[in-house]
C-alpha cells in the first residue's frame, strides 16, 4: 500500500494537515487537495525535504464539478488511501445563520463527500482494495445539535452513510475499508470558521489523525478518539431523545461567542 499515494481533502490545515504529515512519516505519496493553494505548495515543500513526493491539486470542493475534475486528474495515480476531510461548519440560531453559508456547508460535507466516496470505492473496489476515511464528528452520532442544526445534520448524514456502505462491503466481502472518524473537539481553525468557542477541551489535530490511522488498519467503522465522546454517545442512547437534544443544546449554546450570545 504504501507503493501508492493517500489522497487528503482539507489538507491546507488542521486535521487534513496532519493526516498529511503523518502518512507522509509512514512512506505514502500523497495527493493535497484544498482551496488555498498557497497552504499547500507550503505543505508540500516541509514534505519534500524529508523525501515525501506530493502532488498538489486546488479544488473548491462545493462545487460538484471540481469533484469530477479532481476524480480524473486522479485517473493515473495509484491511490491506496482516500482520507475525506473537507468540511467545515456554523454556530447561531438557525433563524439567524447565515442561508448561503450553510447551502454551501452541505454541498461540501454532504455532497462533495458523497460523490468523492462513491467515485472513489468504484476505482477500489475495481484494483481489489483501498481505505476510505470519512471525518465525520460526534455531533453525527447525536440525534439532534441546536444551535449548530446544519452541521450535525450534515455529520449525521455522513455517519449513517458510511455505517451503511461499510455493512454492504463486508456482506459482499469486499477488500475495501470504509470507516468514519467522529471526534469531538479538536484545536483547528475550524473554531473560527464555524463561530464557536468549544465548552469542552480540545485535543490536538496531531492525536486525532494518529488514532485514526491505527483505528483505520484494525478497520474500525466508527472511530472516537476519546473517552470522553465516547461515553457520551453511548449514554445517549439510554437517554430519551427529547432530553438529550435539550442537553446537546444546553451545551452548544456554551460554544458561542460571547459576542453573538
Amino acid at each position: 500500500m504504501k507503493k501508492t499515494y493517500a489522497v487528503i481533502t482539507g489538507a491546507s490545515s488542521g486535521i487534513g494537515m496532519a493526516f498529511a504529515r503523518q502518512l507522509a512519516a509512514e512512506g505514502y505519496r500523497l495527493v493535497l487537495v484544498a482551496r488555498r493553494e498557497n497552504r499547500l505548495q507550503a505543505l508540500a515543500e516541509e514534505l519534500k525535504k524529508s523525501g515525501t513526493e506530493s502532488m498538489v491539486i486546488t479544488a473548491d470542493l462545493s462545487e460538484k464539478e471540481a469533484c469530477y475534475r479532481l476524480m480524473q486528474q486522479l485517473e493515473p495515480v495509484p491511490v491506496g488511501i482516500l482520507i475525506n476531510n473537507a468540511g467545515f461548519g456554523d454556530c447561531g440560531s438557525f433563524l439567524e445563520t447565515d442561508a448561503e453559508k450553510e447551502m454551501q456547508m452541505i454541498d461540501v460535507n454532504v455532497k462533495a463527500m458523497h460523490l468523492l466516496m462513491k467515485l472513489m470505492l468504484r476505482r477500489m473496489e475495481k484494483q481489489e482494495g483501498g481505505y476510505i476515511l470519512n471525518v465525520a464528528s460526534s455531533a453525527g452520532l447525536f440525534p439532534a445539535g441546536p444551535y449548530m442544526a446544519a452541521y450535525y445534520a450534515t455529520k449525521a448524514y455522513m455517519a449513517s452513510l458510511t455505517r451503511a456502505v461499510a455493512l454492504e462491503l463486508k456482506q459482499r466481502g469486499s477488500r475495501v475499508y470504509v470507516g468514519a472518524l467522529c471526534p469531538g473537539p479538536v484545536n483547528t481553525e475550524f473554531n473560527d470558521v464555524a463561530n464557536v468557542e468549544f465548552a469542552l477541551a480540545g485535543i490536538t489535530p496531531e492525536y486525532c489523525a494518529g488514532y485514526a490511522l491505527k483505528q483505520m488498519k484494525r478497520r474500525k467503522v466508527l472511530i472516537v478518539p476519546t473517552a470522553e465522546i465516547k461515553a457520551a454517545t453511548i449514554c445517549g442512547r439510554f437517554i430519551p431523545q427529547n432530553l438529550l437534544i435539550a442537553i446537546t443544546a444546553h451545551q452548544q449554546k456554551k460554544k458561542l461567542k460571547a459576542e453573538d450570545i
